[in-house]
Formats: C-alpha cells, structure tokens, sequence
C-alpha cells in the first residue's frame, strides 16, 4: 500500500463522513455498471435521480433552495471518490459546483427559487454553454447571439464539447447580448429550458478519446426563444464577469478529481507490481520498480499538499485566479506523467482497457484541456507575477 497521506487541513469530520458514504455509494452503485455507462456514452437521468436522493447531489446548495447547506469542502469530497473510483461519466460536478453557483451568486430570488430546487433533485439536469465549433478559451470571442426581442430574447448560435449535453435540459448559454466590437461588455449567460425551447436541438454525441461515459454534445440554438428573466442577473453584459468569478473554482475541481484518479493509479500500480511475476521475482523486486513508484509517491503527496493547501484557501475565499489557474495546470500534468509510469509498470497489460490504468491513462489527457487549456492557464497567470 502507499504512504500515508498527510491530514487535510480543510476536511472536517462531516467532510470525511461524506467521503465514506460516497465511497461504499460509487462502489455499490456505479462501479458494477461501470462498463454499461460506458456503452451508453452517458450515466442515464434516474442514475442522477437516485444519487440526488442518496444526497449525492447539490451538497453545496443552501437548504432553503433544496441542498444539503454545506460548502465546497462536500462536492470536494465526492469528487475525490469519483476520481478514485474513475467514474469519469458522473457530470455532477460540473452541475452542482459550477453551474448551481452561477445561480446562487449571480441570479435574482426568483431564478434561485425556479430552478434550483429542481436542479437539486436532478429534475433539471444542467449543463454550460462555453465552447464553440470555433471559439475555445478566448470567451470574449463567442459568436453565438442572444437579441432582445419585447419580453424575450432569441438565440442563435452552435455549441461543441458540452459536459452533459445530451442529458441537460437546462444549459446556461454563454451569448453575445452586445455589438461583436464589445468584447467581454457584450457577453451575457442566458438559462434555457430545453423541454420548452423550439429551435434547440441536440448534435451528435461525441466520440472521444477517453472518458467514454462522460455526456459529451453539441448543440444548437436556431431562432430559440427564452423568457427575458432568464438572463442571468438583472442586466446584460455581465457575464464575462461572472465567468470569471466562478472560473477558479472550476478549476480547482480538475484539481481535485486529478488528484483522486493520481491516489487510484498508485495504489493499482503497487497492487500490480508486488503479485506480478517476472525473471522469477516480482515486478516489485526489481530496483527501478521501488524507485519509479517512490517517484511517483512523492509527487502524489506533493500534489496532494498542493491540492489542500487550494482547498483551504478556497474555503476562506482567498483563492485567486491564478494561483486556481496554476493549480490546475501543474496538477493536471503531474496527473499525467504519473499515469504514463504507472502504466508502463503494468508492461502490455497496461495497454489492455480490461485494467483500470488503462482507463485512467487515457481520461487523464483532456485535464490539461477543458477547463482552459494548460497554456491559457499559465498565460493568465503570468499577467499576475
């Protein structure tokens, strides 16, 4: 087994609590159906449902719209297990800690009470709406249009790469409400209510690399219409700011699902190298084993510290910008190089799908892009040093 990790300094009992429960949750629920979510490219709407009734769900969610009253620290603790567990195709991450603070911090009463609790039940399952065919980091650049037409706004414009995308039936739309030479005082997040929305429609269900059973869409918005108060807020042009005030926290959860598969990966590795057999001794026998897996235990439990130094500083609210962008970029490269030398250890049946290396091997990859790729990620930092 591997060394033991330090104490998380921001993890309360009720944190460890919930990570228990979610850990015996993914292994009793998920895991046995790992390879049926797989096929499926998604984890269906009644899998949502029972994890939102199993308290799962919108942890971070004040009581009084549906949640469970707990902070960051909870969806933290559950991602956690998620990532150990690699259930990369589990998108409630990106539904209660990215999209539900959207409206928390940025929406009238009125939005938090419309839509919240039915997000906290997974009645509403949502997704955002960044990324376009042509448009990837550079935000201020999207092309997609929200026109205000009386009491309406009409939508017009293509999305790609959306997490939750053929699940969601509630997507926040990043649109341009302003002129194209506006830049960031032109962009605003517009919710629409997919059942309702004539002209929305669902591309193809994308293949990828990895993360098979992760939701991953296009849409489309033709002449979509939308009730005014479904802007965000209570005037356009704000959505680039509030894009960037909730980025950091996205970023720290590519962090901290990281460094949950890296924990995984080890503890796969070792298990592997000690039984398997090879020039009579085990794999473990031999020098360059213990050291290559001594490496990789110290950047596990460097990452790690760096990882709950994060959370501790996101917590209190002193998690900036950039050193959120930072973390995301080093963690997911140490995600990376850890799971190409764990996976080498396991020889040819490292490079078998039936081996959980594999899988985390592959899912690793796209950490260093989503979220913002890596090199935006050091750019936007250095504007800072």
């Amino acid at each position: 087994m591997s060394l033991p990790l330090f104490p998380s300094a921001w993890m309360t009992d009720e944190h460890r609590m919930l990570q228990e429960s979610a850990a015996r949750y993914i292994a009793d629920k998920w895991v046995p159906r790992a390879a049926e979510f797989r096929a499926l490219g998604l984890m269906p709407p009644e899998v949502w449902r029972e994890a939102a009734a199993n308290g799962l769900l919108c942890v971070s969610t004040p009581e009084a719209y549906g949640g469970a009253g707990g902070d960051f620290g909870h969806e933290a603790a559950i991602l956690l297990e998620q990532g150990k567990a690699n259930i990369s195709g589990w998108g409630g991450g990106l539904h209660a800690a990215i999209v539900a603070p959207y409206i928390l911090h940025h929406g009238t009463e009125e939005q938090k009470r419309r839509w919240l609790p039915k997000m906290c039940t997974a009645e509403f399952i949502s997704a955002i709406a960044m990324t376009e065919p042509g448009t990837g980091s550079d935000l201020q650049s999207v092309r997609t249009t929200a026109r205000r037409e009386g009491d309406e706004y009409v939508i017009n414009g293509a999305k790609t790469f959306i997490t939750n995308g053929q699940n969601a039936n509630l997507v926040c739309v990043v649109c341009r409400t302003g002129d194209a030479g506006t830049g960031a005082k032109g962009i605003s997040l517009v919710f629409v209510e997919t059942d309702k929305a004539p002209g929305f429609r669902r591309g193809r269900h994308l293949d990828k690399v990895g993360m098979k059973a992760q939701d991953t869409s296009e849409l489309f918005f033709d002449d979509v219409r939308v009730p005014a108060e479904n802007l965000l807020g209570l005037k356009e042009g704000q959505g680039f700011f509030q894009l960037m005030q909730e980025l950091p926290q996205e970023r720290l959860i590519i962090a901290v699902s990281g460094i949950g598969a890296m924990e995984r990966a080890l503890e796969e590795t070792l298990a592997y190298a000690k039984e398997r057999k090879a020039f009579g001794k085990t794999v473990w026998d031999f020098q360059n084993t213990k050291f290559k897996l001594a490496e990789v235990q110290a950047t596990v439990l460097a990452t790690r510290a760096y990882v709950d130094a994060c959370m501790s500083a996101h917590l209190k609210g002193e998690l900036d910008a950039a050193r959120a962008a930072l973390a995301k970029a080093w963690v997911s490269e140490q995600q990376c190089k850890v799971m190409d030398e764990c996976l080498q250890l396991f020889g040819g049946y490292g490079y078998m799908m039936e081996y959980p290396i594999a899988e985390l091997y592959v899912d690793a990859r796209v950490q260093r892009i989503y979220g913002g790729t890596n090199e935006i990620m050091k750019e936007l930092a250095s504007r800072f040093m």
